[in-house]
């Protein structure tokens, strides 16, 4: 299960309608070995498209170096889709790296009739996609 902060949520949702159309994506790191999703960190889309999503390497790679040194790692990663459902693509899979994050995808369609938006939580590990129930907390 995901647990997090409401306004960590706003955070996110409003990246993901601040770059649509395109796919917005981004990290929340927090102390390493906690589990507990902490600092919001926007990064921008490389790829600037509105149906792929990719970190800039030189971002990246700054990023982990910046986390390592606030013993710090990537808790939540999330990215947006705009025009389908918050689940997991083929490519998505494929990118899924960090077997210990949650995969936070929200999207900017209305695809099940249900809002502007679906924010949902997954675990993928070695190609397997498992959602999680999102606990949303005012505070840890």
């Amino acid at each position: 299960m995901l647990t997090i902060t409401q306004a960590l949520v706003d955070q996110i949702v409003a990246h993901a309608r601040k770059d649509h159309p395109d796919e917005a994506c981004g990290v929340v790191a927090g102390p390493a070995g906690s589990d507990r999703p902490e600092r919001f960190i926007p990064m921008l889309n490389a790829a600037m498209s509105p149906t792929f999503y990719e970190f800039d390497s030189g971002d990246l790679l700054k990023l982990y170096r910046e986390m390592d040194d606030r013993d710090e790692e990537p808790v939540v990663i999330y990215h947006s889709h705009t025009a389908t459902e918050a689940y997991p693509s083929r490519t998505d899979i494929s990118y899924a790296n960090e077997p210990g994050a949650h995969y936070v995808l929200v999207s900017t369609a209305d695809t099940d009739g249900a809002g502007e938006f679906q924010f949902r939580s997954f675990r993928i590990v070695e190609g397997e996609v498992t959602e999680e129930e999102v606990q949303v907390v005012v505070a840890y």
